[in-house]
């Protein structure tokens, strides 16, 4: 039954958790984290990490998208972004750090808002997916739904393996004024290559999604604290723990329903330290995308600024751009270890194979069958 909450005469809201809020409940029995594994398969697809990037330039250049993949995640590339529309990605980057340094950061945003504004080259995406291609790791790149048909055909024809169409809200069918509306449906017909698609946040849309054909379903909008303000820009939110849980459940009658078809849930939001990786997993979901926690890595050319695509927003900009942590880490560091800090911002996956191995599960999948308590 629903945890229902009256909150006025005649309407009551569901009461739901964010990650903070619950805890994972040790076993009868513990493993030695050696045995234990993080590995996770999407379509012909395999990794040995459930990562999956956050599409965003402060974190993902063609150069870090390979170093994720030769390091056992998948590097998404923002097909929107700037090294779709700057011969010099690098140089622009490095004018948003300058700018960040003067502290105005309506300027920061404004400035972002420009960049974007310059049409998106093919000749400049296709050569950023080339070398992603030619290092031998899988090669993903982000559209937006608005966007998705018209770029679609250069990134296959560059060797885009898995497709991910994000937005802040992604549904089965987006209705236009004008145009054709983008129907996920015979739009994921159409292709050959695995599509992942989000963001969503409750059963229902999530079911949509699944049943447009999509392979996997991003549950969330990349929010974490002081980057992202959708709930407060468009009041739209769930907490993470309940999304993703709603999600898995869609995912459970969708496996019913079809007879087997198997369609992961991938949680983009909340997550800031290694617990929260393993309470996600613990929650339902198949893998993890990380934006924030990365731009601690020495690689990323953000050069420690973190803000996501809805920053550049031309009239209604939903994130901003902060600050990195005061200690940089190289990317095997930050996702393997060792680590010298004791709060969970380095070693993300080592962690999470110790909470596989302390409450007695051998992979992913066992672990989505932990037992979770919430916090009073």
């Amino acid at each position: 039954m629903r945890d229902l909450v009256e909150i006025g005469m005649g309407r009551t809201a569901r009461r739901a958790y964010q990650l903070d809020d619950i805890e994972i409940v040790p076993s009868r029995r513990t493993r030695s984290s050696k045995v234990v594994s993080t590995a996770w398969q999407i379509d012909a697809y395999r990794f040995d990490l459930p990562l999956v990037t956050h599409p965003t330039d402060a974190v993902v250049s063609p150069a870090t998208a390979v170093a994720v993949g030769e390091l056992g995640g998948l590097g998404v590339l923002n097909a929107e972004g700037l090294w779709a529309r700057h011969a010099g990605a690098e140089d622009v980057l490095d004018r948003i750090v300058r700018t960040a340094r003067d502290g105005d950061s309506a300027a920061l945003v404004g400035l972002l808002q420009e960049l974007h504004s310059a049409p998106i080259r093919a000749d400049l995406l296709t050569e950023a997916i080339r070398t992603v291609r030619e290092a031998g790791v899988t090669v993903a790149a982000r559209v937006s739904p608005q966007h998705a048909a018209e770029l679609t055909p250069d990134l296959l024809a560059a060797g885009v393996e898995i497709l991910v169409v994000q937005g802040t809200i992604v549904s089965a069918e987006h209705v236009a004024k004008d145009g054709d509306p983008l129907n996920l449906k015979e739009f994921i017909a159409d292709l050959e290559v695995p599509v992942i698609a989000g963001g969503v946040s409750d059963y229902r849309t999530a079911m949509h999604l699944m049943r447009t054909g999509a392979a996997g379903v991003i549950v969330g909008h990349g929010s974490s604290p002081g980057v992202t303000s959708t709930d407060r820009v468009l009041g739209i939110g769930v907490p993470m723990a309940t999304a993703i849980i709603d999600a898995a459940a869609a995912r459970r009658d969708y496996l019913d329903e079809t007879g087997g078809r198997y369609v992961h849930v991938i949680a983009d939001g909340g997550i800031g330290v290694s617990g929260d990786i393993a309470k996600a997993i613990a929650c339902g979901a198949d893998a993890v995308m990380l934006g924030a926690p990365l731009a601690a890595a020495t690689e990323a050319p953000g050069k420690g600024l973190y803000w996501t695509a809805a920053a550049a927003h031309p009239s209604l900009p939903r994130s901003r751009v902060v600050g990195g942590p005061a200690r940089p880490v190289d990317l095997k560091t930050l996702l393997y270890g060792p680590s010298v800090d004791a709060e969970g911002v380095v070693n993300l996956f080592g962690a999470l194979r110790r909470a596989l191995a302390k409450t007695g599960y051998s992979d992913l999948k066992e672990f989505q069958k932990v037992g979770l308590t919430i916090r009073c």
